[in-house]
């Protein structure tokens, strides 16, 4: 994916108060996926914390959760646009940096390098939303010159994530979506979606939205440690019946697949998902890119040291023996044998029970610009007026 076509914002950090980057051990904290806060790729160096020789308390060895801070992302463009061919949408928007969710794969976390910012423990803790999101994509929309393609919702980082409950900012892109009849696809791993059920299903009957649930593993144990702030399994299935009841065409999305890990859930996973509703499926198998492949064996030594070897090997089988490749065509999907037999597991199963791929099609041409809001009189101003006559 090409880098967004908008300037790098300015941000205004509000209450934020960053721990000192020295005072994070390497060790799992409740509630959070990374295990540590690496500094990013355009930070000086590592700067690890010393052990001074002396017996810690229970207190100092028992960590203390890390506190979540919102800041304000104050960009002047709220569309990314991309020339992936790998991706089948070249339109997105993510009203939030950073994801709370705290999924240790995810892919997004080395875009926090961009605001000096660790795409470690940071990437979770330290968030930032755009707060004139809705006006900024209907001036957008507004422009002579655009011309609607489907945009994506879930691109980055996810849309239903916990703050959403307080900012609201994916439910006002959504309403303005739908003013304007334009096309949507929304892709999360929160139940949180249903809280604009009304919006999509009104959405729904215009061919307006398709709707993605992604669903990792159906393990609850394994789900916490990989994405320890997402909605739990059984509640996304749940949503996904709730959405196909409402009439809202909505995916399940198998991602990322990691093996020795939860490639054996692959087959049960599209059952259940098809068994709710689900009408298709898309998958990825795990990407490691840049500052993810450290975290992520980081993960790995702390949750699953026994596995951790053949894990990190299968994936090397899967990007010609290394850790991660970033090619056109195979990055998101692998290469080789393990990655073929993936790839016809998927297949196979989404034709033993009746469904294809994700439906990215939407309807186009019911988009229409509407007629703005007249600004409100002052009130001010029209008794000067009535004085002056």
């Amino acid at each position: 994916m090409s880098a967004p076509q908008q300037s790098r914002p300015d941000f205004d950090f509000g209450d934020m108060t960053p721990a000192p980057e020295t005072a994070l051990p390497a060790q799992v904290r409740k509630g959070r996926g990374a295990i540590s806060n690496r500094p990013g790729r355009y930070e000086p160096g590592d700067r690890p914390a010393e052990d001074d020789g002396w017996p810690r308390s229970e207190e100092e060895e028992a960590l203390p959760p890390l506190r979540t801070v919102v800041g304000l992302d104050t960009s002047k463009t709220i569309i990314s646009r991309n020339d992936s061919p790998d991706i089948p949408f070249d339109q997105s928007i993510n009203p939030y940096r950073g994801c709370e969710h705290g999924c240790i794969y995810c892919f997004a976390r080395p875009t926090h390098a961009y605001l000096g910012h660790s795409p470690g423990l940071d990437f979770e803790t330290k968030l930032y939303h755009k707060p004139n999101a809705a006006k900024l994509l209907e001036k957008e929309l507004r422009r002579p010159s655009y011309r609607p393609s489907l945009i994506a919702l879930g691109a980055n980082t996810d849309p239903y994530q916990p703050i959403e409950r307080r900012y609201r900012l994916t439910r006002s892109i959504l309403q303005v979506l739908s003013d304007f009849n334009h096309p949507v696809g929304i892709t999360t791993k929160s139940a949180n979606v249903l809280r604009d059920i009304d919006l999509l299903t009104n959405m729904a009957r215009r061919r307006l939205v398709h709707v993605a649930i992604s669903v990792t593993s159906l393990n609850a144990d394994i789900a916490r440690q990989l994405e320890p702030r997402a909605s739990a399994p059984h509640r996304r299935l749940a949503a996904i019946k709730q959405l196909a009841a409402a009439g809202i065409p909505v995916s399940v999305s198998v991602a990322p697949i990691i093996p020795a890990l939860t490639d054996h859930e692959i087959e049960a996973i599209i059952e259940a998902a098809v068994k709710n509703g689900a009408r298709g499926v898309n998958w990825t198998l795990l990407r490691l890119p840049l500052e993810i492949k450290d975290l992520f064996k980081e993960w790995l030594e702390a949750h699953v040291p026994d596995r951790a070897d053949h894990v990190l090997s299968l994936v090397k089988d899967c990007h010609g023996g290394q850790i991660y490749s970033s090619q056109w065509g195979s990055r998101m999907k692998g290469s080789g044998p393990y990655a073929e037999m993936i790839r016809q597991r998927v297949e196979q199963a989404a034709k033993r029970h009746g469904i294809g791929a994700r439906d990215w099609r939407l309807d186009l041409s019911r988009f229409a610009v509407p007629q703005a809001i007249p600004a409100q009189p002052d009130l001010f101003s029209m008794i000067g007026e009535s004085d002056s006559r």
